[in-house]
Order: C-alpha cells, then sequence, then structure tokens
C-alpha cells in the first residue's frame, strides 16, 4: 500500500509499506518531497501526476531494496549503502581499493559513529586541518601525510556526501565549501647507478620471482599492473621483445580483471637486455616446474602470468609493492616506492646518453612532452654533461697559436 500525504504549503510525504517487522507491526518507508516549480503548484493535475510518478518510483526503490532509511543512518552505515550502491558500480578497482583503504584508516575513525546528517562543513575543515598536522602518517612510514594523500581524503568525503544529497538523505554537501587541498608534488629521488647495483646484489638472496620481477621493473620501466598482466606468450624469445598489451588489478574478491594499459601509446613493444632475457629463461623453467608441481590445483584459468601464486592465480596489485617496502627496509636500503623503479629506469638510460624519444616510446608516455615533462631535470643534467664532454674535446684538441710567438 502506498499514499500521498500533505505536509506543507509546497511539500508532501510519499508512504510505502514494506511488510511487516518481527512483531507483527507494518514497516512503512518515507520520503519527502518539495516542489519548487510554481508552475506546477498552480495546476492540480500536473501536481498529481508528478507526485503519482514520484510514488510509483519510491516504491519500485522500496520494493527493490534500494532504499536507504534516512532516520538516525550514521556516517559508518551510509558508507556501506554507498559502497553497494555506488562505489562497486561506478569505481575503478585501484580507485575503490585506495578508497576503502582511506575510509577504513583516516574516515571512519572520526566519523563513523555521527549521524550522516549532523555532520557539518565544521566537521570536514577541523578533519582535513589534522591530516596535515605533523606525524599524521602511521605505519611503516611514520611522518606527515602527502597533500595528495589528503586532497583523496577530501575527495571521497565529497563523493560520499554527494551521493547522500542525490539520494535525500541530507539536503546541502557539507564538502561543498571546503576548498580543496593544494595538491604538492613531492620531487621523486631515482636510484642512482651505485643504489642500483647494491640493490641488484641483495636480490641474490630473495626469491626468484622477486628478482626478476624487480630487475624486469628497472630494465623495462614497465608500471606494476603492466608487470603484473604479463603473461609467457608476451616475450618473443628470439629477439628477446616483451609485448605489452595489457594490466591486470586484482579484486577483494580475488578475481584477475584483465585489462587494456593506461593508455594507446602504453600498447608497446619493449627490447631486454641480453642479461635480462638469460634470466628470464631461467625463470620461465623455474615456473614450468613449478605449475607441474601444481597439477589438478592450477587455478590461473587461460592466463598464465609470468608472476603469480603457485597456483596460478594473479598477484594482487599490492603485493609488489608490499614485498618491496620490506625488502628495502629488511637491508637498510634508502625507501622508494616500486614506482619510483620506472622514474630510475628512466634516468639510468638518460644517464647512459639515450634519446628522449626512445625513453618515451619504452615507457608508453602518450607524446615525447610527458616525457620531458616529467624527467626534464635529468634530461638537462645530461644535456650539460654531453656539453662539458664536447668542451672536454675542444680543449684536448686545441693547437697552439703560433703565429704571435
Amino acid at each position: 500500500m502506498a499514499s500521498i500525504e500533505k505536509r506543507g504549503l509546497n511539500s508532501w510525504r510519499l508512504v510505502v509499506e514494506a511488510g511487516y517487522d518481527s512483531s507483527g507491526k507494518r514497516i512503512k518507508r518515507y520520503k519527502s518531497i518539495k516542489v519548487e516549480d510554481p508552475n506546477l503548484l498552480k495546476t492540480t493535475k500536473r501536481l498529481r501526476d508528478y507526485l503519482n510518478d514520484e510514488l510509483v518510483k519510491f516504491k519500485i526503490e522500496v520494493e527493490a531494496g534500494e532504499y536507504i532509511a534516512p532516520e538516525k543512518m550514521t556516517f559508518e552505515a551510509f558508507v556501506k549503502e554507498w559502497e553497494v550502491k555506488y562505489a562497486q558500480k561506478h569505481l575503478a578497482e585501484k580507485t575503490l581499493y585506495t578508497y576503502r583503504s582511506n575510509l577504513k584508516n583516516r574516515i571512519i575513525p572520526v566519523f563513523g559513529h555521527l549521524r550522516i546528517d549532523k555532520i557539518k562543513t565544521m566537521h570536514i575543515l577541523s578533519f582535513i586541518s589534522s591530516l596535515s598536522k605533523e606525524g599524521a602518517r602511521q605505519g611503516f612510514r611514520k611522518g606527515d601525510l602527502s597533500s595528495g594523500t589528503i586532497e583523496i581524503n577530501h575527495r571521497i568525503l565529497k563523493n560520499i556526501f554527494t551521493r547522500a544529497v542525490e539520494w535525500n538523505l541530507i539536503k546541502q554537501n557539507p564538502v561543498s565549501n571546503v576548498k580543496k587541498p593544494m595538491v604538492k608534488h613531492k620531487e621523486v629521488i631515482p636510484y642512482d647507478e651505485m643504489e642500483v647495483q647494491e640493490m641488484l646484489r641483495l636480490l641474490q638472496r630473495e626469491p626468484i620471482h622477486w628478482r626478476v620481477m624487480v630487475t624486469l621493473a628497472l630494465t623495462t620501466g614497465l608500471r606494476r599492473g603492466e608487470l603484473l598482466g604479463l603473461e609467457w606468450h608476451h616475450i618473443n624469445w628470439e629477439t628477446g621483445v616483451i609485448d605489452v598489451v595489457q594490466s591486470v588489478s586484482v579484486s577483494t574478491a580475488g578475481i584477475a580483471h584483465v585489462k587494456e594499459p593506461k593508455t594507446k601509446n602504453s600498447k608497446r613493444k619493449v627490447a631486454l637486455p641480453s642479461s635480462m632475457l638469460k634470466e628470464m629463461r631461467e625463470y620461465y623453467l623455474f615456473k614450468m616446474e613449478e605449475r607441474n608441481n601444481v597439477g589438478d590445483r592450477w587455478q590461473g584459468g587461460i592466463y598464465s602470468f609470468m608472476f603469480c601464486h603457485p597456483d596460478g592465480k594473479a598477484f594482487h596489485q599490492e603485493r609488489p609493492y608490499l614485498w618491496f617496502r620490506d625488502f628495502l627496509k629488511k637491508n637498510n636500503l634508502r625507501y622508494i616506492k616500486f614506482h619510483t623503479l620506472r622514474h630510475t629506469s628512466a634516468t639510468l638510460l638518460i644517464n647512459q646518453g639515450v634519446h628522449a624519444k626512445i625513453i618515451s616510446e619504452r615507457l608508453g608516455h602518450g607524446n615525447i612532452q610527458v616525457t620531458m615533462n616529467t624527467y626534464g631535470f635529468a634530461l638537462r643534467s645530461a644535456d650539460q654533461s654531453a656539453a662539458d664532454k664536447l668542451e672536454s674535446i675542444l680543449k684536448n684538441n686545441q693547437e697552439p697559436n703560433l703565429s704571435n710567438t
């Protein structure tokens, strides 16, 4: 049963029954409708048709289980609704993982217990401000949060409260008047040649799949998802060229999502150094023996990933980062992100005098300007080094001027 109740000059309440509770009492769902259009208010039939349409839509929502009851709903309870009804359908796997992590570690502990309609702009401002304080980062790298992380938390809150407004739980988004935090990009300092040599030496003690993955990241500059998406048929054993055609991410349910790389230019062919190709051959034999030992317990399906669990299941995208972080800590090496291996690969090539166009193609950049902007400082340093070498040649080949003697 459904009905419409007039509540004010231009407001009505929609009522839909949703069965009975455990004590036999009728369950009713309510939704308030406010009509701002003066022309609609003046025309009885049009107004009645409009309200009836809204009632039908509301009834469908309730019966489909998509209606969110606003009574005393906490922020944490709403986040669960938001995740099912919006996030899982509209956010990319990697984005959803980042949102969940920040919600769990930072946002829910602060807002979770509060009623969603009681959270005001000042609460949001105070929270964003607290993230900027010294020592806000916890865990492995205690210290200050990056401006990028603070901006992500602002974005998450804005997204959630935008949905709350759209779904008529609240009238105004408390994040709307909170200025978006400015992102200050920190200078990325890749490993130099000595640091790379030390890291490669220490990698010899590690499991073969991690040793090969890190070395491959250094020699190819592939992104983490691209490395995880590599399959054995992507390598040409005769030419030593890897075909980069896909990346992979894994859902919390353990399902591998294989997709095309970041941009159309990300589909590319990357040549391997001969020593890397030799190591890949050894690794291939290891993985084939591992697969034979697994036998009927193989879970890889149609995929034959280079880097995966012994049963063929793809690694979760955070697994290389977490292992690499622990590896650096264990060996007292300077901390860099796993992604910085890509930057290290680029700067090593720059220092060897490789042309920016070739580097751009190896990295899969959209155009050479992206490479110039990203590695401008390293390219300028290499250019100055080249000029110094030319100067040395000129000086060494200048003959004394004997005309004035």
